[in-house]
């Protein structure tokens, strides 16, 4: 039985989708956290002269590695600096899309005179937790952001409550009403993929127009591992030959590259991440591309692909120990099936084919080496569709597999929202430990 959405209904989806589907420039954590920086600034009202981060483990564990646009440096302090010197909070996850040369230079300056501190954030258990204290003189200003890479939780001045999400802000009345998102099922996503109205999906073609741009952009240059460049070059092709599988992993993963790098290029993320918006995008347009597939299918593909993304990660949660890839893999999976023609059947056997295959995955921080795990999610993508397209389907006996697709995800997201957390703290132990 298919779902009947009503036009509200509709409209309720459209704008989950609207709220996790955004462009940002960067890695999120440590972008996230500069946004966080240029709001406190924003609030003191001045330059700061010292700034302090306070942040959740899994924050600190996937901001540590990754380049930060426009610097050619990686890790926090310098995403820190920018964000009080150019960063404007209005940009959201293009928070620093106006830093140069100069304020890179001056942001080092910072770094070097010991004006910025990280720490670790103790007895929170928000995964997603960012707090961050400016001062300047007599005067200090606070903003805390979590639950969401741009959403506010709390800002200070000396003191005063400007804003909190759970109490009315200081002459502005009563803190707005948080939207509730749709309950969401996999037979639900895909009735809504195949029967909304054509014309209010085509918000999604912005995804493809800024990830494949960041795929296409990332093959002029050298960016990380250049896993993407060599799987298209002529060495790989000697190898694997340039089949439509290779195609779609080397351009999955030299967006990756790029982004991993710190390029300052923006792409459409997912759930507050741009790596999940790159692999629930890129694999269904190159399919999609080479095999003629119409404008609304590709659309509708791409719909499916990012609405089982936002569903699966309901329950996962915004981070975890387990890898993004696996979760936006497994969207691109489902689009790439309807793709080859399968029906929700066929979907919910490509889903349970991915979860057989890539539960456990780890998170080990973001890094240029996350392109491999987007190579090993997207090809797990391809295989996943090509098996459930032959009615081959990982059974209820094997692992985590359960008959009903839905309990299958909700297996996964326990799993890596709660039976990994030792994971999670062994995995930061690890990364903070070595010389």
């Amino acid at each position: 039985m298919n779902y009947q959405f009503t036009s509200e209904e509709r409209r309720d989806i459209i704008a989950l989708m609207n709220r996790e589907i955004v462009p940002a420039i960067g890695c999120t954590e440590p972008i996230a956290v500069a946004l966080c920086v240029a709001k406190a600034t924003e609030t003191l009202g001045c330059r700061p002269e010292h700034i302090e981060a306070r942040l959740s483990a899994n924050v600190l564990k996937n901001a540590m590695g990754v380049g930060i646009p426009g610097t050619g440096m990686t890790g926090l302090p310098i995403a820190m600096a920018l964000g009080a010197l150019v960063g404007k909070s209005e940009y959201e996850l293009q928070v620093l899309k106006d830093a140069n040369e100069a304020s890179v230079k001056e942001g080092c300056r910072l770094i070097d005179e010991k004006r910025i501190s990280v720490d670790l954030k103790e007895n929170t258990e928000e995964k997603l937790y960012i707090e961050i204290e400016v001062k300047a003189g007599a005067d200090k200003a606070l903003a805390i952001i979590t639950g969401g890479h741009s959403r506010f939780v709390r800002v200070e001045r000396n003191g005063e409550v400007l804003f909190s999400a759970d109490a009315p802000a200081a002459g502005d009345g009563a803190a707005p009403v948080e939207p509730k998102d749709p309950e969401l099922n996999l037979k639900k996503v895909w009735d809504f993929a195949m029967s909304a109205p054509l014309d209010e999906l085509e918000f999604i073609l912005e995804a493809k127009r800024l990830n494949m741009n960041a795929a296409y952009e990332s093959l002029k240059g050298e960016y990380g591992h250049g896993i993407g460049k060599l799987m298209r070059s002529e060495s790989e092709r000697n190898i694997m030959g340039d089949t439509l599988h290779c195609q779609i992993v080397g351009m999955t993963t030299a967006a990756c590259d790029a982004r991993m790098a710190g390029a300052m290029i923006p792409v459409m993320s997912n759930s507050g991440s741009g790596n999940q918006g790159l692999t629930s995008t890129v694999p269904v347009v190159v399919y999609g591309e080479q095999t003629n597939a119409s404008h609304e299918q590709m659309v509708r593909a791409l719909v499916l692909s990012h609405l089982t993304v936002i569903y699966i990660k309901q329950s996962l949660g915004r981070l975890s120990a387990l890898c993004g890839c696996v979760v936006a893999s497994t969207g691109s999976s489902c689009g790439i099936t309807y793709l080859m023609g399968g029906n929700y059947d066929q979907v919910a056997m490509a889903v349970k084919n991915m979860i057989g295959n890539l539960a456990g995955m780890i998170c080990d921080g973001a890094k240029p080496s996350c392109a491999l795990k987007c190579a090993s999610g997207v090809s797990t993508a391809v295989v996943s569709a090509l098996m459930a397209m032959t009615g081959r389907c990982v059974k209820s006996v094997e692992g985590i597999i359960d008959d009903d697709v839905d309990r299958s995800i909700r297996n996964l997201t326990d799993i890596g929202r709660d039976a990994m957390m030792q994971t999670d703290a062994m995995i930061l132990k690890i990364m903070t430990s070595k010389s």
